[in-house]
């Protein structure tokens, strides 16, 4: 396993980040617990999760936690010193008004939710999980200031941000001299590249970390998927279609081109989707979902 530092903390992780998004549903408690143990045994070191997190089950505004009860599980057993978590909040997960966006009343609410989940007195990154416009910026900003001198957050990030956003909250931040973000975690893939414009260039040049997720695209860079044919049994296409992007011949032109790029490469189109992730400018990790072993070794083989 290769590691690289993400800049400005004393953190260096591992360029495969173990997601956690299928935990729960459609990976099973017990099974998500052993994974975890798994990814860990073989060099990972930063797990990602967010508090709203419960697997397939997931509806709007249900009330999540899943993710980090198993994480909670692992970690009873485990040096915590020794991983790097990462969770998140903003999504709704409940009715009451803060158990939406990142006010200061959701922080402190929620972060010591996802601390109890988790069974840890600390979060290494607590993201942003994305922009609240109802809410101010410099309470947000001074809140997490504030949970960093606590000693309960050690660094936070932002997700779903764009240049613009993620600009004005580093702006925010030095007019009231609290920290900075350190991290950024965008979807990137090679089939979604908008934030190779104006968000890696600006995480570059600010000295900011990304962490992508959704890298293989809801599976579609994966290989699992060809022309002409089902999909196959366990994959996100024929448990959950509806998160998948439709199945036509102008995706499938997509698919064999960058196929042939693995090719002439002499990698699968997982490991070449890895690979491409991993060369991009500020990338420090890229964020992998898994459902068992076998993905895990392919990850770390790329």
């Amino acid at each position: 396993m290769e590691y690289r530092k993400i800049p400005g903390t004393d953190l260096n992780v591992s360029t495969i980040t173990l997601g956690t998004m299928t935990y729960g549903s459609p990976v099973p408690f017990e099974d998500a617990v052993r994974l975890t143990e798994y990814a860990v045994s073989q060099g990972i070191n930063i797990i990602d999760t967010a508090n709203m997190y419960e697997g397939y089950n997931r509806t709007p505004g249900s009330s999540g936690g899943v993710a980090e009860e198993i994480i909670g599980a692992f970690l009873k057993k485990y040096d915590r010193n020794k991983v790097v978590i990462a969770t998140k909040l903003g999504m709704k997960v409940g009715d009451a008004p803060e158990d939406e966006g990142t006010s200061a009343a959701a922080i402190d609410k929620h972060l010591e939710l996802s601390m109890r989940r988790m069974q840890t007195d600390y979060v290494d990154i607590y993201y942003l999980h994305k922009p609240d416009p109802d809410s101010s910026l410099e309470d947000t900003l001074t809140t997490m200031n504030r949970k960093i001198k606590e000693g309960k957050v050690r660094y936070y990030g932002v997700s779903n941000y764009n240049a613009a956003q993620l600009s004005e909250l580093i702006q925010t931040a030095d007019r009231l001299d609290v920290a900075r973000p350190v991290i950024c975690e965008p979807p990137l893939s090679l089939l979604k590249q908008e934030a190779l414009e104006e968000l890696l260039p600006l995480c570059a040049k600010e000295n900011i970390a990304v962490t992508p997720y959704q890298i293989f695209q809801g599976g579609l860079l994966t290989g699992k998927y060809h022309r002409g044919a089902q999909a196959p049994e366990g994959s996100r296409g024929s448990e959950m279609p509806g998160w998948l992007w439709k199945l036509e011949d102008g995706l499938y032109d997509q698919l064999e081109a960058i196929e042939a790029e693995a090719a002439k490469e002499g990698c699968t189109m997982l490991e070449y989707a890895i690979r491409w992730t991993l060369r991009q400018p500020a990338v420090v990790s890229a964020i992998v979902g898994v459902k068992k072993t076998s993905q895990i070794d392919a990850a770390v083989k790329a």
